[in-house]
């Protein structure tokens, strides 16, 4: 893979019935998950899985987390995200993401978020990027 190939994941979703306020409208606070769904899906395809690096002695906690709304997402619509991941030397797992209509691709939300690196056993911020990590980016040629 070539170092300018981007990395990304695009999933089609349902809104489900219980995601709606009474006006048939996305609740905000939703978004978070559809994020998190993507991300799990990004690390089943990129070999990036919360439970192995949990296993290599991680935990992943985000430290920030940010939304843009566009437009609305209303009960019935067919969305999909993509979550692409951004490279960068510090010790952090970067994303941005962007909700859309799978058809029309007219934009609802993007957005962004950073995870940092805890040792498990001792809840510790990590400074320096776990060695499995490191050979991850090596892996997919994502260095900076």
């Amino acid at each position: 893979m070539k170092k300018d190939t981007v990395l990304s994941v695009t999933k089609c979703f349902d809104i489900r019935f219980s995601e709606v306020d009474s006006m048939g409208v996305v609740w905000h606070g939703n978004y978070a998950k559809y994020f998190e769904d993507a991300r799990e899906e990004f690390g089943r395809k990129y070999d990036l899985e919360y439970l192995m690096m949990y296993d290599k002695g991680f935990f992943e906690p985000i430290v920030e987390l940010s939304f843009k709304y566009k437009r609305p997402i209303i009960y019935g619509m067919k969305p999909e995200v993509e979550i692409v991941y951004r490279p960068t030397d510090a010790a952090k797992i970067i994303f941005d993401y962007e909700i859309r209509d799978a058809k029309t691709k007219e934009v609802f939300v993007t957005g962004h978020s950073v995870q940092v690196f805890m040792d498990k056993d001792t809840h510790e911020l990590v400074l320096y990027s776990p060695e499995f990590y490191e050979e991850w980016k090596q892996r997919w040629e994502v260095n900076v």
